[in-house]
């Protein structure tokens, strides 16, 4: 029926209609809380451009994680910065590396928190490649047997989701199998299925200290301009046993959530990464735009466009505001 009949407007009258037909939702379960953890005590080294992110040593990672969990937000995801670093990202896979003492902390002290750790070298590495290099290239199969150690170690310290980001060819079938042969079959694994070469990782590469040192990344990260290709990760990486699949970044990236989920029935989760929140943040702090209100548009509308999880670094305020209503 048309106008006068039907009147769209009728359902956006008051606050309590437009939450009853409210077709999106989003609460604190559907966050993922990235930090960035390195060796030291009482360390929270403040990040210059990520602003309210800091890198912090374990005992103040247990601290912030016990005060996030009372946010009603209970996943988080670990980034490491280890004390050095070597051509073959030899801290990753250590059974000391700080990943490893970052999980077996939390795991003790903030019961209920779901623990995912990043499995890739780049931050690991004196190159900032985000594999085994040779000959200035990133040796594809070669990088596969330090990923999987490096997940098996981070299962044996107690993480749930090993998450690999690192964009090799075959690498989920791999740590899939390794995973398996070492007793850690119920590890999930959240696959950086369809990770672009983005330009938006700026700040991340500041927190975590891994900008390569030489070349780019776009010979192993998704060409910008590709979407079907990247259903064809999702598929392979599903087909090698991943338990999520993963778009990054987020934002110049809703089609190609919104077609991964409608590829597959496996939770889809994106990543609202660095670069897209520092523009808010830097645009807010001038007093161009509202960041409460900014920052939940851009999540609902990750979560519109199909995505199950959001990993974004408003997490924790993400959940306050949505509380306070």
């Amino acid at each position: 029926m048309k106008f006068p009949v039907t009147r769209m407007r009728r359902l956006r009258r008051l606050p309590g209609l437009r939450d009853m037909v409210a077709e999106t939702t989003l609460q604190p379960s559907d966050f993922i809380m990235p930090y960035f953890v390195r060796h030291g005590t009482g360390v929270r080294n403040a990040i210059g451009s990520m602003p309210g992110n800091f890198q912090m040593s374990v005992d103040v990672l247990v601290e912030e994680c016990q005060a996030l969990v009372r946010t009603g937000v209970n996943s988080i995801i670990l980034f490491g910065i280890p004390a050095q670093k070597d051509a073959q990202g030899s801290e990753a896979y250590a059974d000391d590396g700080i990943i490893q003492q970052a999980v077996r902390a939390l795991a003790a002290k903030v019961p209920g928190l779901v623990i995912c750790t990043d499995v890739c070298l780049c931050e690991y590495t004196d190159h900032g490649h985000c594999g085994v290099v040779r000959n200035c290239d990133v040796d594809n199969d070669a990088t596969l047997e330090l990923l999987e150690r490096m997940a098996v170690s981070h299962a044996n310290a107690g993480a749930h989701v090993v998450a690999p980001s690192d964009m090799m060819d075959g690498r989920i079938g791999s740590i899939r199998a390794a995973l398996d042969r070492t007793g850690q079959p119920d590890t999930v694994i959240m696959a950086y299925s369809a990770k672009y070469a983005s330009s938006f990782y700026g700040p991340f590469r500041d927190a975590a200290e891994s900008p390569p040192q030489f070349g780019d990344r776009r010979g192993y990260q998704m060409d910008l301009r590709n979407a079907r290709e990247a259903l064809r990760e999702v598929q392979l990486d599903l087909d090698e046993g991943a338990d999520i699949v993963m778009v990054k970044p987020a934002l110049a990236y809703l089609d190609i959530i919104a077609a991964v989920r409608a590829h597959c029935q496996a939770p889809v989760a994106a990543y609202n990464v660095s670069g897209e929140f520092s523009m808010v943040k830097a645009a807010a702090a001038r007093g161009w735009i509202d960041e409460r209100k900014t920052a939940l548009e851009i999540l609902y509308g990750i979560r519109r466009a199909g995505a199950d999880l959001i990993l974004t670094y408003w997490a924790k305020d993400a959940a306050t505001w949505l509380r306070e209503g």
